[in-house]
């Protein structure tokens, strides 16, 4: 019995832990160096995260490994499942069917795709190019880890797949911006917002993007997104099978 309330106290003890890491990666995102960065609570939490686990990861009790599996497994189901939550039929049907075709065909081509080149043309092993893949075809880190739990693949891989995918879109958040205002994409706002919604990995790349040219870019960008967003379902239950 005692040993089981050291063990409870331990995996609780895991628990505040990373609750603590998210509320430091909460607080960070507001901070006017990481808003300009478009970086979100996820991505910055993620690498306070590798930071962690490459300096002080020695220090943690193994005792808590069960907790922070807890988090890494349930919680993180639990937080995509919310993430849905932020997409409504109204919204869809505010974008069109133009909005709803292009998404589709740019989360089936870029994982497609994505995985297809990252094997064959970079020798890519399977998991990390479909983790990469749904990363820039979905919602960046968001999905990256949501694939994670359903590959069962190691740790590594993840990492390389985030660091990839928050890279890349945080290169298209500022080159997308420039070419518009350049005038070297032939596309109005409804277009670029689209095309900005359409392409960029993370949420909040998607709005750094968007308001860089105009608050109209930014709202139909973030709505055709979202649905982007929502393709994660499906996408998890194809990779389930």
């Amino acid at each position: 019995m005692p040993f089981l309330v050291l063990s409870r106290i331990d995996t609780f003890k895991a628990i505040v832990l990373v609750l603590l890491f998210a509320l430091f990666a909460s607080f960070l995102s507001t901070l006017s160096f990481f808003k300009h960065l478009a970086l979100s609570p996820l991505v910055i939490g993620i690498i306070l995260g590798m930071v962690y686990a490459n300096t002080l990861r020695s220090k943690l009790p193994a005792s808590w490994n069960e907790g922070i599996q807890f988090c890494t497994k349930t919680l993180l189901r639990f937080g995509i499942i919310l993430y849905g939550f932020r997409i409504t039929f109204g919204q869809i049907a505010q974008m069109g069917m133009q909005g709803v075709v292009a998404s589709i065909l740019v989360v089936s081509l870029t994982l497609v795709l994505g995985y297809v080149i990252g094997v064959k043309g970079l020798g890519l092993d399977s998991h990390t190019a479909l983790l990469t893949s749904a990363g820039s075809a979905i919602c960046g880190a968001a999905a990256v880890l949501a694939v994670e739990g359903v590959l069962k693949n190691e740790a590594h891989k993840s990492a390389v797949a985030v660091g990839s995918v928050v890279l890349f879109g945080t290169l298209a958040m500022f080159a997308y911006p420039l070419f518009y205002q350049l005038g070297w994409v032939p596309f109005g706002l409804e277009e670029e917002g689209l095309y900005i919604g359409a392409s960029i990995h993370e949420v909040a790349q998607v709005v750094g993007a968007g308001s860089a040219i105009s608050y109209e870019v930014a709202d139909s960008a973030v709505i055709v997104k979202m649905f982007r967003v929502m393709l994660l379902v499906p996408v998890l239950l194809i990779l389930g099978v």
